[in-house]
């Protein structure tokens, strides 16, 4: 299905473009690579590879034998890999022949490098195991079977105004996570839309790859992205005297995180196209979507997925437990997936309203205080490019951006009660990230960085 097409279609661009008859010659000779290193159907492989040309071809391949594929992100810490390994237990890691060296690159020449061990096939039909994204604690191992992967590409079909045939897609979210892979990547090579991977992630590079072509394009990435995009953009604009013409960009779509609405604003005044969002899980993958951003935060559900409220949690439906391991029934049970976040479903229509996790709601002396509201209030007051709130016995905010603690205190007395005014506030120079983009949640990480500075 994903290699299927004309030979002389244009499916992929990285240092070049790539048709499918090129596409299906790299998988083939990766598939003879890794069956001699003793892969066989329902066998485990784990892919330690960067964005590249190397991992699009050795995950296809791997899929092609029946394989079950583990995804480790290049940037997991030696420590981080030797847990999922030792847990998972696969037959083949693959690895790159050298260690990428930059943040700031789309993708990397790297030749894969094969390892066999005493692992074990897989116990299960899944095909595609990942790390959740760890923004809270210890990742937990998330599994996909084929079939749900081609139901989720089968909802981005269905999705209006998602990118199609005579089109194309920049896709600066990671293709080894959700977002970008599924989203991005295996969308793409679905439907007949070319996936580009640009050289350089800084917004001069990004901006440079829309450019280079003059078809309709749209971005994939997160938030975060988005506002150095709007950001920076906004001041070469300024620099320049005039506007930025950029055409070419239809759209930018994100997913990780909220998307606060003073960024739509700045990015859709910057360059004239829509910023929009999905809402979705790696255990799900889309589940709604404001491709527009202009309702949010109410969501249209994305097609053929059932959503419902309990108790003011969103539950999904969804047949089978996603996670490897015992399942931990506060998370999945008797067909729905708890998702810990906080929402509402109206039952006419099935829109759905996300009011952010169920566990920022806490009490301060008696009064309910949702730690969400806070976050956003921060978000919103210009000059603040993150924000982070949390709560252990006071409510506490980390914050990038360019205002002094003093500047941000004074703010905040005009716009919050002082009960949901932070206790502790502290500005960093950056906030940590997860490896699929996501602000850390930790608080001892965020205490640790925040006191050595």
């Amino acid at each position: 299905m994903l290699l299927a097409g004309a030979d002389h279609e244009h499916c992929l661009t990285l240092d070049r473009d790539i048709d499918r008859a090129t596409l299906r010659g790299l998988v083939t000779a990766q598939r003879i690579q890794l069956r001699a290193a003793g892969l066989h159907p329902a066998g485990t492989v784990a892919l330690r590879l960067p964005p590249s040309l190397a991992y699009i071809a050795t995950l296809l391949a791997a899929w092609h034998i029946g394989a079950q594929v583990i995804i480790l992100d290049y940037r997991l810490t030696a420590h981080e890999v030797g847990r999922a390994v030792e847990t998972l237990n696969p037959q083949l890691v693959v690895t790159p022949d050298r260690r990428p060296d930059t943040r700031l690159t789309g993708y990397f020449d790297v030749t894969p490098v094969i390892r066999a061990r005493a692992g074990q096939p897989a116990g299960t039909g899944h095909i595609l195991v990942q790390l959740s994204s760890g923004s809270t604690g210890p990742s937990k191992f998330i599994a996909r079977t084929a079939t749900d992967l081609i139901g989720e590409l089968d909802r981005y079909t269905r999705i209006p105004g998602y990118p199609a045939r005579d089109e194309r897609s920049v896709v600066i979210a990671s293709p080894l996570h959700v977002l970008g892979l599924v989203g991005g990547l295996l969308h793409n090579l679905h439907v007949g839309v070319p996936t580009v991977l640009p050289r350089s992630l800084t917004v001069e590079g990004v901006l440079a790859t829309v450019a280079a072509d003059s078809t309709p394009t749209t971005l994939l990435g997160v938030p975060s992205q988005a506002r150095l995009l709007a950001t920076r953009g906004r001041e070469i604009r300024e620099t320049s005297g005039g506007t930025i013409d950029l055409p070419e960009l239809a759209r930018m779509i994100t997913g990780g995180e909220a998307l606060p609405a003073t960024l739509r604003e700045l990015f859709t005044d910057t360059f004239a196209a829509d910023l929009g969002v999905m809402y979705g899980m790696t255990e799900t993958g889309v589940l709604a979507t404001d491709l527009r951003g202009a309702d949010l935060p109410e969501f249209s559900p994305a097609p053929g997925i059932q959503i419902r409220e309990r108790d003011g949690e969103l539950l999904v439906a969804l047949a089978n437990s996603p996670y490897v391991g015992p399942v931990d029934p506060g998370r999945w049970s008797e067909g729905w997936l708890h998702t810990r976040d906080a929402g509402r479903v109206d039952t006419g229509t099935g829109r759905v309203t996300v009011l952010g996790r169920r566990d920022s709601q806490v009490s301060v002396r008696g009064l309910k205080v949702d730690l969400t509201e806070i976050e956003q209030t921060l978000a919103d007051i210009p000059g603040v490019d993150a924000a982070v709130v949390l709560y252990e016995g006071a409510i506490e905010a980390y914050v990038v951006g360019d205002l002094t603690h003093t500047d941000l205190s004074a703010i905040l007395n005009h716009r919050l009660a002082r009960y949901k005014q932070p206790r502790v506030l502290h500005v960093l120079r950056e906030m940590p990230r997860t490896a699929t983009g996501k602000p850390v949640r930790d608080l001892a990480v965020l205490r640790s960085i925040a006191g050595s500075q």
